[in-house]
């Protein structure tokens, strides 16, 4: 039982360590801040809930276990919670995200009550 554990501990280190790696790409890699915030709440949430998941089955059943439980579940709360909270507060500063040239600007992305230049292809009509 011993071998099996170690391996399925593995299969999440490793793995959460692939996301953690991967998002770390993507915070460097990703053109604004929006996608980089994005790229930021993966490492987060996935990459470092797949290492603490691994991390609880190497310590067994035992306070380790339940203190790494918690920790789980405050990275699972507050890590979505303040990406959401940076997003709004860029997105109010008036800063957008990128778009394409010939992408419209959907409605779900505009704070409301908020003053925002006419769309390019607004323009044209």
């Amino acid at each position: 039982m011993g071998v099996f554990l170690d391996i399925v501990s593995w299969v999440f280190l490793l793995s959460g360590s692939f996301f953690a790696v991967v998002g770390a790409l993507g915070v460097i890699r990703m053109p604004d801040l929006f996608t980089r915030l994005h790229a930021a709440g993966v490492t987060d949430t996935m990459g470092a809930g797949l290492i603490l998941v691994g991390l609880m089955f190497q310590g067994g059943i035992s306070l380790v276990t339940v203190k790494l439980f918690m920790i789980l579940g405050f990275l699972w709360f507050s890590s979505p919670v303040s990406t959401y909270a940076l997003s709004r507060a860029t997105l109010a500063s008036g800063q957008e995200p990128f778009w394409s040239e010939d992408m419209e600007i959907p409605d779900t992305a505009r704070i409301p009550g908020m003053v925002y230049p006419v769309d390019a292809t607004a323009e044209g009509d």
